[in-house]
């Protein structure tokens, strides 16, 4: 009897060693439950929920908002303009912190005194943990955050449009906390007619 115990011990650490080296030991996904108000998903506490009461987010399958009469694919895109005021965030937070209010205050007074016809991207990224679908609700939510700080700063959100790329396109290829902080960040992206 101790003989098929210790082989069925022994059975069971092989056959969990194999598991882990399968899955490369990755952390456990937080996990997902609707926000409110629609059917973007987050973790189940304290995750991402900057909108307010009834606000609602209707992404296209892109991850886009969409807004009447811009469409970032038939404008001049200029990413270098607004380079330098690319906000960061912390972790698994959509919080606009106050260090980088400076930089969404440069780009609200611009957007303020831009031509008619221009137009801005917000692009929201993550960092590499978590499932794809929460770094992209998280991404669209730091970009709706952006979005709110600027209109609340005065510029016209009609001529704002966002987009999440979640964890699919990472400044620093890193696997560690230094190029994890460079990964979570908001984006300006200046749109003009073509």
């Amino acid at each position: 009897m101790k003989m098929k115990a210790t082989k069925l011990t022994y059975l069971l650490v092989c056959a969990l060693a194999l598991t882990m080296a399968a899955t490369g030991c990755k952390r456990k996904p937080t996990p997902l439950t609707p926000l409110p108000g629609h059917g973007i998903t987050g973790p189940k506490e304290g995750g991402p929920t900057e909108l307010s009461p009834g606000e609602k987010m209707h992404p296209d399958e892109t991850g886009s908002v969409p807004l009447p009469g811009i469409d970032p694919t038939n404008m001049n895109q200029n990413r270098d303009m607004f380079a330098a005021q690319t906000v960061h965030f912390d972790f698994d937070s959509s919080v606009v912190k106050s260090s980088e209010k400076p930089h969404v205050e440069a780009v609200a007074a611009y957007m303020k005194s831009a031509p008619p016809g221009v137009a801005l991207l917000i692009e929201g990224h993550c960092d590499e943990r978590g499932t794809e679908e929460y770094n992209r609700s998280l991404g669209e939510q730091r970009a709706l955050a952006l979005r709110k700080a600027l209109a609340s700063s005065g510029a016209d959100e009609n001529r704002i449009t966002t987009r999440s790329f979640g964890e699919d396109k990472p400044v620093a290829m890193g696997h560690d906390e230094s190029a994890w902080k460079q990964n979570r960040r908001g984006e300006f992206v200046v749109l003009t007619p073509k």
